[in-house]
């Protein structure tokens, strides 16, 4: 190998590590603030999950909307009864969102009366580089 691919395969290989570890810290970052967002859901607060939201979701779902959405698709699952981290994955772009930062997470999670269900967090990253859910699914 001539020495300028060798620098070439370096320089690569260094920028493709630096932004592995740039994923893995908005990676971190977004799972924390899922799990923030989570806690305000589990607890049936409707309004401050709405209030703590991203933009786009506030600006997707009115806050009396999603309080009542939230009540009927939480309330038949009863409590948690546990949850963990299935993957959660970096990206860019989603289908029918703006450009930008986000991280899916698929959680499985444990209810007292759902033995087994999927919850989808997505956080995004605001303007002010904060990290806020954006998106959330179960079934």
């Amino acid at each position: 190998m001539n020495r300028y691919v060798r620098l070439a395969f370096i320089a690569l290989s260094l920028a493709a590590l630096s932004a592995n570890a740039a994923n893995e810290e908005a990676i971190a970052k977004a799972k924390s603030a899922a799990q923030s967002w989570l806690a305000l859901a589990d607890s049936g607060n409707g309004a401050m999950s709405w209030q703590t939201a991203a933009s786009l979701f506030k600006t997707a779902v009115p806050q009396e909307k999603w309080e009542r959405s939230l009540a009927a698709a939480r309330g038949p699952f009863g409590a948690l009864k546990g949850r963990t981290v299935s993957s959660a994955t970096y990206s860019r772009t989603l289908p029918g969102a703006p450009d930008g930062e986000y991280v899916v997470i698929q959680y499985s999670s444990r209810f007292a009366n759902k033995a087994s269900a999927v919850e989808t967090v997505t956080p995004m990253r605001e303007k002010d580089g904060s990290w806020r859910v954006s998106g959330y699914f179960i079934k």
